[in-house]
């Protein structure tokens, strides 16, 4: 049986921890963290906790003197021997507010719970079969100050993954207020058009993915031609290639979208660059 962190306390999976006038539960008054664990150690992490305290600040918690990026990195670590996970796991760390109504909260202090959940071996490896790639276009995301972080209302993530498996893609793409596209529901959106990579600037609402930022900054480095940008559903379907980016599974590329097919030789080259003992 799996077990989970609640405010540095360990219970087992299934185990009652918050009540009904929980704001994260009432208002999504949170927001969360998706790291990679490998060999006992999290993948990318000052990033990862960077991205947390930037988001705790902008959601207005008051953070305690004693919690640091430490203290998680810790209880993480725990949490997966304890799991048995500390191979390869999946880590989700979501900070929530406690009780209180709208106008009232108890105080602003974080909760937190921590979980995990192993990862298969061929985890993270280059998918030989691409994906099938769909657009939800009944809500969008706004662009905001929030937009770039994770943060716990994500009613346009989950009808657009909802809709995705009604439809049999693997993925699909969310637009924002501008009917642009922002990225996908578990990821960040590439495109390569002409040997020139484009993916949407965090200015069009994208979540600010850890990858991404990794992608981007070496890609560069070794020379290639990366733009942040608008990018339409037109572009999309004009593109060479197109590969998705997060933390867990490094990059994945797209076999198709709509009636378009695409190639993947640009694709599994940079990944073979930015991830060679894979």
């Amino acid at each position: 049986m799996n077990h989970f962190n609640c405010n540095g306390k360990i219970f087992k999976e299934g185990a009652l921890v918050i009540g009904p006038d929980n704001r994260g539960l009432r208002y999504g008054d949170g927001l969360f963290e998706t790291m990679k664990l490998l060999n006992g150690k999290i993948e990318l992490e000052d990033e990862h906790f960077a991205r947390l305290w930037k988001g705790m600040q902008w959601l207005q918690f008051d953070i305690p003197k004693h919690l640091h990026p430490e203290t998680f990195a810790a209880e993480i670590l725990l949490l997966a021997k304890k799991n048995e996970h500390e191979k390869a796991a999946r880590i989700r760390l979501n900070i929530f507010r406690g009780d209180g109504g709208l106008y009232d909260p108890k105080n602003l202090n974080p909760n937190y719970i921590i979980q995990s959940w192993a990862l298969p071996a061929q985890n993270g490896q280059w998918n030989s079969n691409g994906l099938v790639l769909g657009c939800y276009t009944d809500a969008k995301k706004a662009c905001d100050c929030f937009s770039n972080t994770k943060h716990n209302n994500y009613l346009p993530y989950t009808m657009a993954a909802l809709y995705a498996k009604k439809e049999k893609w693997n993925d699909a793409i969310v637009l924002n207020q501008h009917n642009r596209v922002c990225d996908t529901t578990i990821a960040n959106i590439f495109l390569i058009k002409d040997e020139k990579i484009f993916t949407p600037a965090l200015t069009e609402g994208c979540v600010a993915g850890i990858m991404r930022s990794k992608i981007i900054r070496e890609l560069k480095l070794l020379g290639w031609d990366v733009a942040e940008t608008e990018i339409s559903l037109l572009d999309v379907q004009q593109a060479d290639e197109i590969f998705l980016s997060n933390s867990i599974y490094n990059i994945r590329w797209v076999q198709s979208f709509e009636k378009k097919q695409y190639q993947n030789s640009l694709s599994i080259k940079i990944f073979s660059l930015l991830f060679p003992t894979i």
